[in-house]
């Protein structure tokens, strides 16, 4: 089960931040101003994985050639 999100003040975070830093290799950790989430520090691991799911989306117009191609030559698995 993954750790729930530490949530720290900024002022805490910059005297701090080489703790928050080490925490954040480990679990989220959002940074608060006047009680409100504003930031996270999260790892480089987590935050790579993250953009690894990021979606590409096109309108059919403007979607470059080999991507039209691809879908064009796309077999339905079965």
């Amino acid at each position: 089960m993954p750790e729930p999100m530490l949530k720290v003040g900024a002022a805490e975070a910059q005297r701090n931040f080489g703790l928050y830093q080490d925490k954040a290799l480990i679990q989220p950790v959002a940074i608060t101003r006047n009680g409100r989430p504003r930031t996270v520090m999260i790892s480089i691991e987590e935050y790579e994985r993250l953009k690894r799911r990021d979606r590409q989306v096109f309108r059919t117009e403007d979607a470059p050639q080999d991507i039209v191609d691809a879908v064009l030559n796309a077999e339905i698995p079965g």
